[in-house]
């Protein structure tokens, strides 16, 4: 069998969670697999393009490639208080903010879909790499930016404000978790392939709860020049028991999460089951 082409992003949440199956330290059921890394809106298009066989990709994206991708129930970033965040150099009202050009990390991110029900009239909006966001601010080339990953960490050493957390309002709103980002298996894939995939992806993940200092090298190498502390900080939030198995829980804030999106004309309806039968 050719081995499945498996795109994650290098993000240490991903390195941390996928390093175990990749480097066989846990059973595979014979699958191979073939690496790529890319940022989060790269793997949301190229999700739409059906060019791999296994994504990361944010939740938003998936109403968009449901047609083509199964959603797993392993290996997910959900959960509490990790929501993306709104900052600024300054103190917005609303009605600033509405009026505001507001710098986002993609189009079909989570992030983008949590701002649009917060703030649905704020349409003027710039979409570049999530790892710019930060300095697009500060040169005041935007007036606010909604950040993710590890700049959650960073972002006030440099002197910006949190305007509001998006995963808070979230979890205010809906009490419900927040879906960041899933992996997805292409839906014409044998059926237990794709179900021998899930139980791989969640051995995987147990196995790197149990032995936490086996990814560190792997995790460091692709961890694009972040320091130890915040790679650490980074896989505490967003690796969680929801990144083990979604459960009765995260399946059911995953389906909010397209109820609410569907309700409020952001996505399209979902039209087949997300997950494997």
């Amino acid at each position: 069998m050719q081995p499945l082409t498996l795109a994650i992003s290098p993000c240490p949440n991903d390195t941390f969670i996928f390093d175990a199956m990749l480097h066989k330290k846990v059973d595979t059921e014979g699958l191979e697999f073939k690496l790529i890394f890319a940022d989060v809106e790269q793997l949301n298009q190229a999700a739409f393009q059906q060019k791999y066989d296994i994504s990361k990709l944010s939740y938003h994206a998936y109403a968009y490639a449901s047609d083509n991708y199964n959603l797993l129930r392993s290996g997910s970033a959900l959960g509490n208080n990790c929501g993306p965040l709104l900052i600024s150099k300054n103190e917005l009202t609303e009605t600033e903010i509405n009026a505001a050009t507001i710098c986002l990390p993609g189009k079909y991110t989570t992030a983008n879909l949590l701002f649009s029900l917060r703030y649905p009239n704020a349409k003027n909006k710039k979409y570049i790499l999530f790892s710019e966001i930060e300095n697009e601010v500060l040169n005041q080339h935007v007036d606010a930016g909604v950040i993710i990953h590890e700049n959650r960490f960073t972002y006030q050493q440099k002197g910006l404000k949190k305007i509001i957390d998006l995963g808070e309002y979230w979890e205010a709103t809906y009490q419900s978790p927040i879906p960041l980002g899933g992996i997805i298996i292409r839906r014409n894939i044998d059926t237990e392939i794709q179900l021998a995939v899930e139980r791989v992806i969640k051995r995987s993940v147990e196995f790197a709860f149990t032995f936490p200092d086996s990814s560190k090298e792997f995790v460091a190498q692709h961890a694009q020049e972040m320091s130890a502390d915040v790679c650490q900080q980074h896989i505490q939030l967003y690796v969680n028991k929801y990144s083990v198995e979604l459960g009765f829980e995260g399946e059911l804030a995953v389906n909010t999460l397209y109820k609410i999106a569907y309700e409020k004309q952001i996505i399209p309806e979902l039209n087949q089951p997300i997950f494997i039968d």
